[in-house]
């Protein structure tokens, strides 16, 4: 008889950690290799974890709602027909000592961190709780004075999503006398200004955002703190790039069983710019500069819910007009279909907003970090327009866009933000109508 140990696997280069949504086994069960065992979801999309051999669910070492760093045992498999001799077993918070900060826990228990009190000890909070009061904006001095019906005075999930609860009917329960000063290692939010306290009165409706909506929110106040935003516009003249869709689109769509939308021709003219403009495919971490010299697009898409998800085209700049339309319906259907793997939504350098898909001419999008940089492409609309011709200028009719270009102005300058928008924009006005795909 023998134990495999399941372990949370890596999702992605920037996912470090995932929460467990919903256990698809119970301990005694068993499990065939491949099998899904558990879902999971992190800051970017749901999965499901597989088994990685046949054989017993004989412990699960996480509960439901527990964040779990990459590369944690998850679970205990046994294999060759061991059997469970003993109940399910309830995995217990660990006591941690005061002061031990060198103390080593075992790789399957639940992370905690010690709040320390000057007059109660030690206090403890899990990652859940930890992320619930950072998502709910609850400072520090607030989640202290949070009574705990947990062993010690803990305080659960229950306990914290009674609190919200109480906070948002406006009954906000009076903090206690004395108050637990937090550890400078925790990393629950500093005292520091936080939204201002919205009063329920009147007719309305109180809806709770969804898991996907509240990271959404944290993402891009997350982005807004970190990169300097500015926004740089062009207008292009597209004329010819719609004459030209106009006039294949059926033969392409017969030929290729692909709908031809201008999202691929969008993204063809990125690649072209970044490739004149590599600076603006890069990252920053601290005072260094990554330059990335693989070209991921990111393209931004609206899901059913109303939320939004961005899965990346990997090597964009390899492919050529008829693999990034494949490429880009694709994605667009298994996104809206919940369908996408963690690593299709990892990875990406620069990042496609398509807002003339709702009818809106420009947008200041978000840069989606840790990217320096994100261009909005909006509605191609009629215009009256100057034209120039040998014979001189005249009025016509023209088809044109706006382009809308946010860049980090921590290490992309006015003169890099808005040339490389210029040449994206001048590649779309270049457009040959004659192109044959």
């Amino acid at each position: 008889m023998s134990k495999v140990e399941l372990k949370m696997p890596k999702m992605g280069e920037s996912v470090a950690e995932a929460t467990i949504i919903k256990w698809l086994k119970k301990e005694g069960d068993q499990v065939e290799a491949d099998e899904a065992v558990m879902e999971i979801a992190t800051d970017k999309v749901d999965s499901e974890v597989p088994s990685t051999v046949a054989g017993i669910l004989l412990k699960r070492l996480f509960h439901e709602g527990d964040v779990v760093k990459v590369g944690h045992v998850i679970a205990v498999i046994g294999t060759e027909g061991e059997s469970v001799a003993q109940p399910a077993i309830v995995i217990s918070e660990p006591s941690v000592k005061q002061n031990t900060k060198s103390q080593t826990l075992a790789p399957s228990a639940v992370p905690k961190q010690p709040l320390k009190s000057s007059a109660s000890g030690s206090r403890f909070y899990s990652p859940l709780v930890r992320t619930i009061a950072q998502q709910e904006n609850i400072n520090s001095k607030e989640l202290n004075s949070i009574p705990g019906s947990g062993a010690d005075g803990r305080v659960t999930k229950r306990d914290i999503l009674a609190y919200v609860e109480k906070r948002k009917s406006g009954v906000i329960p009076p903090p206690e006398t004395k108050v637990a000063s937090i550890d400078q290692t925790q990393t629950l939010p500093a005292d520091e200004p936080t939204a201002p306290s919205v009063t329920i009165a009147g007719n309305v409706e109180i809806i709770e955002m969804d898991r996907m909506r509240k990271l959404i929110s944290e993402h891009m106040v997350m982005s807004k703190r970190t990169s300097a935003h500015v926004t740089s516009f062009v207008e292009a003249d597209v004329t010819n790039l719609v004459l030209w869709r106009e006039r294949i689109k059926k033969e392409f769509e017969k030929r290729e069983g692909e709908k031809l939308t201008f999202t691929p021709v969008f993204i063809e003219a990125i690649v072209k710019a970044i490739k004149d403009f590599p600076m603006i495919n890069i990252s920053v971490d601290g005072t260094k500069i990554i330059l990335r010299k693989d070209i991921n697009i990111g393209m931004a898409a609206a899901l059913p819910s109303g939320n939004l998800i961005v899965p990346v085209i990997k090597n964009a700049d390899r492919m050529n007009l008829v693999g990034l339309t494949k490429t880009v319906n694709d994605l667009a259907k298994r996104s809206r279909a919940n369908k996408l793997m963690p690593d299709e939504i990892q990875g990406g350098t620069y990042t496609l907003t398509n807002v003339g898909t709702f009818g809106n001419v420009m947008g200041t999008p978000v840069i989606n970090q840790p990217q320096v940089a994100i261009m909005a492409t909006g509605a191609i609309r009629k215009k009256p327009a100057v034209i120039e011709t040998p014979q001189g200028d005249v009025i016509g009719i023209r088809h044109m866009m706006f382009l809308s270009h946010s860049y980090d102005h921590r290490i992309v300058d006015g003169a890099l933000g808005g040339s490389f928008v210029r040449k994206v924009a001048d590649y779309l006005e270049a457009f040959d109508i004659n192109r044959s795909i």
